[in-house]
C-alpha cells in the first residue's frame, strides 16, 4: 500500500469531519420544535432536571477530543493547531467503528505563563476542559506530554461525572494486555510467572505497566533513556517511582536477558538481535514505536527461526497490529450508552480480555475477504489481536465494558444490562454500512 503525498493532502482537503442533523429541518413545524417556540420546554426541563440534559441534546453521544499539542504523534511539541487533523482523525474514528460523535477541541493557551509553546500547565487545561465539559458525554485526552498529562487526567476524573480517559496513556495499555493475555494462552504460562521488560517509561509505558500488573503481572521492569527504573535512583518522577524496582540490572540489555516479554513504546531500532537471542524461550517481543519499531520483525525471525515467538508492532503492515482503534471508540461506546461517570481500571482489564477472547473466535467469512491478503486469519502466534474491521468489536467490547461499569457502581441506575447487547447487535448491522 503506498501513500503519496498528494494523496495525503487530497484526502485531508477541506478537514475530516462536520455536522450532520439528526432531525428534519424541512417545514414550519419543524423550525418551530427545533427553535424557538418549541426549544424552551427543553430549556425548562434540564433546567428542572439535569438528566434531562442526556436525553434533550446530543450530549450522551458526544466526545470531546482534547489536545495541546503538546506530543502529536511522534512528532513532539508542535502546537494545538497542528494538533488539528489528528484530532478529526480521532472523529473519524470515533463515528466509523463507535458510532461516536468525537469532536476536535484543540486547546491554545495551556502553556506555563498562557503561552502556546513549551511545557504544559496542568491548570490551565484542567479549566478549560471543565468549562467545555457541559456539552459532552466523554472527555478524550490526546497528544498530552508527560508528565502533565497524568495529573491532568487524574483530577479531571475525579473533577468530572462523565468519563475522562487519555488514550495515549491507556489505548495502547488496553490492546497490549489483550495480546499479552492471549501470548500466555500460547506459550503456556501464568502472567505471575513472566518476567517482563518495558522499555519507555512515558505516558504508554506507565499504564501498560499498570494494566499487567492489574491482570496478574508481578516481575515488571521499566526502562526510559537512562536504563532500568529503580529504587536506587534519585531523578525518577512520582509516576516512574511507583513502579520502580529493585535490580541489579542497569541497562536494557541486562534487563532482557532471561526475559519471557519485551514492550517497547520508545524509539526506533533499540533493540539488537543479541538482546532477543538472550530471551528466555517462546519470547513475545511488542515492538511499537511507529513508524520504525524497536526491532523489525525480519530481524526476530532471523534471529529466532522456527522458534515459537510472538511478535507484535504498531503497524498495519505486518502481523498483529497494536491499534488503538481496537480500543478508544469501543471503550467510549460501553461508557456512554452505560450512563459511566468514569473509565475505571476494571472496565479497561474488561475491554482486554473481551479483545483477547475475540482473537480466539473463529473467523467471519467478511472480515477474511477483507484481509484476504493475510492469509486465513485463526488464533495463532501470528494473530492474538483482532483486527479494526471485524464488527463483533462493535458488540463484545462495549458490553463487557458497559457490564464491568455496572459491576463497579459507575454505571446509570437506569441502565439495563440484560437488554444491552441485543441494541448493540442492532446498532452493528448498521455502522460502516454492513
Amino acid at each position: 500500500m503506498e501513500l503519496t503525498r498528494e494523496a495525503i493532502f487530497e484526502y485531508h482537503l477541506g478537514g475530516k469531519v462536520g455536522m450532520q442533523a439528526t432531525k428534519p429541518l424541512g417545514s414550519q413545524r419543524d423550525l418551530s420544535l427545533a427553535y424557538t417556540p418549541g426549544v424552551a420546554e427543553a430549556v425548562r426541563a434540564i433546567a428542572a432536571d439535569r438528566g434531562a440534559l442526556f436525553r434533550y441534546t446530543a450530549k450522551s453521544n458526544l466526545v470531546a477530543v482534547v489536545s495541546d499539542g503538546s506530543a502529536i504523534l511522534g512528532l513532539g511539541d508542535l502546537g494545538a493547531e497542528a494538533s488539528i487533523p489528528v484530532m478529526e482523525g480521532k472523529g473519524v474514528l470515533f463515528k466509523a467503528f463507535g458510532d461516536v460523535d468525537g469532536w476536535p477541541v484543540p486547546l491554545n493557551g495551556c502553556r506555563i505563563d498562557g503561552k502556546n509553546t513549551g511545557p504544559t500547565d496542568p491548570q490551565r487545561v484542567i479549566d478549560m476542559v471543565a468549562a467545555l465539559a457541559p456539552m459532552y458525554g466523554g472527555i478524550n485526552l490526546e497528544d498530552i506530554a508527560a508528565p502533565a498529562c497524568f495529573e491532568i487526567e487524574d483530577r479531571l476524573d475525579a473533577m468530572l461525572d462523565i468519563p475522562v480517559f487519555h488514550d495515549d496513556q491507556w489505548g495502547t495499555a488496553v490492546i497490549t494486555l489483550a495480546g499479552m493475555l492471549n501470548y500466555v494462552r500460547l506459550c503456556e504460562r501464568e502472567m505471575g510467572d513472566l518476567r517482563i521488560v518495558i522499555n519507555g517509561a512515558g505516558a504508554a509505558g506507565i499504564r501498560i505497566a499498570e494494566m499487567l500488573k492489574a491482570a496478574g503481572a508481578e516481575d515488571v521492569v521499566l526502562c526510559d533513556s537512562r536504563g532500568t527504573v529503580r529504587t536506587d535512583r534519585a531523578d525518577l518522577n512520582v509516576k516512574k517511582r511507583e513502579h520502580a524496582v529493585d535490580t541489579s540490572a542497569t541497562t536494557l540489555s541486562e534487563a532482557m536477558k532471561g526475559a519471557h516479554a519485551f514492550i517497547g513504546v520508545s524509539v526506533a531500532d533499540c533493540v539488537s538481535a543479541q538482546e532477543v537471542r538472550d530471551m528466555a524461550d517462546y519470547p513475545a517481543i511488542f515492538a511499537m514505536a511507529n513508524p520504525v519499531p524497536e526491532i523489525r520483525p525480519g530481524v526476530v525471525a532471523d534471529v529466532l527461526g522456527d522458534s515459537a515467538y510472538v511478535m507484535a508492532t504498531g503497524r498495519s503492515d505486518y502481523a498483529n497490529q497494536i491499534n488503538n482503534v481496537l480500543g478508544f471508540p469501543f471503550l467510549f461506546r460501553g461508557a456512554l450508552d452505560a450512563g459511566a461517570s468514569s473509565i475505571t481500571l476494571g472496565m479497561k482489564v474488561a475491554a482486554a480480555e473481551a479483545l483477547a477472547a475475540l482473537a480466539r473466535e473463529p473467523m467471519t467469512a467478511d472480515v477474511q475477504a477483507i484481509y484476504e491478503h493475510e492469509g486465513t486469519l485463526e488464533f495463532s502466534n501470528g494473530y492474538v489481536i483482532p483486527k479494526p474491521f471485524d464488527r463483533r468489536l462493535l458488540v463484545d467490547i462495549p458490553f463487557a465494558v458497559a457490564q464491568a461499569a455496572a459491576e463497579e457502581g459507575v454505571a446509570s441506575s437506569d441502565f439495563a444490562v440484560d437488554t444491552y447487547r441485543a441494541s448493540l447487535e442492532k446498532r452493528s448491522r448498521t455502522v460502516r454500512g454492513a
